[in-house]
């Protein structure tokens, strides 16, 4: 027999307690996008159609190169969270784990290959 009160039995089973955080996190990748993308635009439509040495003097200067680093990691890092809500919300048990960290992995993995690509370029 369970003497637990409605409350007791309930307590623990509602929201995970991290929405607010998830939200503020992704508020804040989107206003950083909003300005981010169309400057990133502008940038790489600057350095189409050039010679492959041009390309490579227009990216060692610090302006193209900065706001191609981080609009690849605001991106991808966006993309990484919206990816692991519709995991959370639609896959359960092990495979939700094994997913999860699957696209963290590969999140970080698309960074670390970016950045170090962009540098090899300016450098």
């Amino acid at each position: 027999m369970n003497y637990l009160t409605d409350r007791k039995r309930a307590q623990g089973t509602g929201a995970g307690g991290e929405g607010t955080h998830h939200h503020w996190q992704m508020m804040v990748s989107s206003a950083a996008l909003v300005f981010l993308v169309p400057l990133f635009v502008f940038v790489f439509a600057n350095g189409l159609g050039r010679s492959y040495e041009e390309v490579l003097a227009y990216y060692g200067r610090p302006f193209p190169a900065i706001v191609t680093g981080l609009t690849m990691v605001v991106v991808i890092i966006h993309l990484v969270h919206e990816t692991q809500v519709a995991i959370e919300d639609y896959v359960h048990g092990v495979a939700e784990k094994l997913s999860l960290m699957a696209v963290a992995a590969f999140g970080y993995t698309l960074i670390a290959a970016g950045l170090f690509a962009l540098i090899k370029l300016a450098l």
